[in-house]
């Protein structure tokens, strides 16, 4: 399965003077980074690709890392679930790219 998820604090000082909230963001790819599963992340989602159980776990983990910024988080996510499948997470833009230069 491939999850793409979103992942920021709200509420006390979550945000930096700008607004941004970059920091929680750093630690939340962190642990993504740090599961050795295939993951992207792009300027509004991160995504990662393995089986249902070890995603759900980094996502939650993921979740956990943010919360010390703020007084909640929210959380977007998004799930493609297709068993028996694996390299989808390169194999679907690989497949887009191809239908693009016919």
């Amino acid at each position: 399965m491939i999850v793409a998820f979103s992942v920021a604090p709200s509420g006390g000082a979550s945000a930096a003077e700008d607004g941004s909230v970059h920091d929680a963001v750093a630690a939340a790819v962190r642990v993504v980074r740090e599961s050795g599963l295939p993951n992207r992340t792009s300027s509004m989602f991160t995504e990662i690709e393995g089986e249902w159980d070890e995603v759900m776990g980094v996502v939650k983990r993921a979740t956990e890392a943010v919360l010390p910024f703020g007084t909640r988080v929210s959380l977007v996510l998004k799930a493609d679930i297709r068993p028996g499948r694996t390299g989808e997470l390169d194999g679907k833009i690989e497949r887009l790219e191809a239908a693009l230069g016919d």
